[in-house]
């Protein structure tokens, strides 16, 4: 984001405020340096067009994707210890009782 805002001569994320503000779309300072500083877990449609409109590029240019992303596949490791659970845990037989 740091990259396509200097890019366009917005140094700061201060500059990014009265665009949105253009757009009719309200963010608090806060939001809109937490958009420019961290990568965003979740983003609405909305901003991400007004981020569009703003830098007049592509969501492909904005969003940048690496398979290191992704969460690693969890595997079996050779070494880990097998629990026989046909020997060691033995489950107690159920009484019922007449009330």
């Amino acid at each position: 984001m740091r990259e396509v805002m200097a890019a366009h001569g917005m140094f700061a994320a201060t500059d990014l405020e009265p665009q949105f503000v253009d757009r009719g779309i309200k963010l608090s300072s806060v939001q809109v340096w937490r958009l420019v500083t961290q990568t965003p877990e979740r983003l609405s449609l909305r901003v991400l067009s007004a981020l569009c409109d703003i830098f007049e590029c592509t969501p492909a240019e904005l969003i940048a994707t690496r398979a290191e992303n992704a969460a690693p596949r969890k595997t079996s490791t050779a070494d880990a210890e097998v629990v026989d659970l046909a020997t060691s845990v033995r489950p107690k037989r159920a009484r019922i009782r007449p009330e």
